[in-house]
């Protein structure tokens, strides 16, 4: 890991997730988290201050970054519930099947590379009746700004650590063999509009 993904990206990951617009959408999102718990990309744990107490077991914050897990130390030190580290990527994870009740899913699954394994695994540690919870920003649906966020997708991947910005989540959960119960969309304000479209919503195994 060089220095730039272990220093600076990580620092430039939490400004810019933690921004005003991306904190509202968290918001919509993570408090639906019911009982056992796995959080992919965790990052600095900016969602933990969104989760219920009185409805959440606890938490496996799967985050194979080591600058964000030590970014995460303060947000850890004040969580409400309880959190487990699992320090693998997405496309790894390390628990049994059908074996928790929630996954939640915020402005991940833009960056993982092989982000159908992980969706795979994702499906397959959920519970029958567990839910996704998702917030991901992706294509948008105006076809200018996507030809623009084609253009500079090459070049934002490799400051961004690895984030796309063109990816359809929608269709991406239900080839992964998910069912999309709910979705909303919307641009989100003071956001640039070639990263500005976002997803969310919750998702079933089909």
């Amino acid at each position: 890991m060089g220095l730039y993904d272990r220093y600076v990206l990580p620092h430039m990951i939490n400004l810019t997730c933690g921004a005003p617009p991306i904190l509202k959408q968290r918001e919509k999102v993570v408090p639906h988290a019911a009982g056992r718990v796995l959080e992919i990309g965790m990052g600095s744990g900016i969602n933990l201050s969104f989760y219920d107490p009185e409805k959440v077991e606890m938490v496996y914050g799967l985050e194979p970054s080591e600058g964000m897990r030590q970014k995460a130390k303060a947000n850890i030190a004040g969580s409400p519930v309880p959190v487990e580290w699992l320090d693998l990527p997405g496309e790894e994870v390390p628990l049994d099947d059908k074996s928790v009740d929630t996954v939640v899913l915020t402005y991940t699954l833009c960056t993982i590379p092989d982000y159908r394994a992980a969706l795979a695994q994702m499906r397959r540690v959920l519970k029958p009746g567990g839910r996704l919870l998702f917030c991901e920003h992706g294509e948008a649906p105006d076809e200018s700004v996507r030809r623009w966020q084609a253009r500079v997708n090459p070049f934002w991947k490799k400051i961004a650590g690895g984030c796309n910005l063109n990816r359809p989540i929608p269709t991406n959960l239900e080839e992964a063999g998910f069912r999309v119960d709910d979705l909303e969309t919307m641009y989100l304000p003071k956001t640039p509009r070639i990263a500005a479209f976002n997803y969310w919503g919750r998702a079933s195994v089909a």
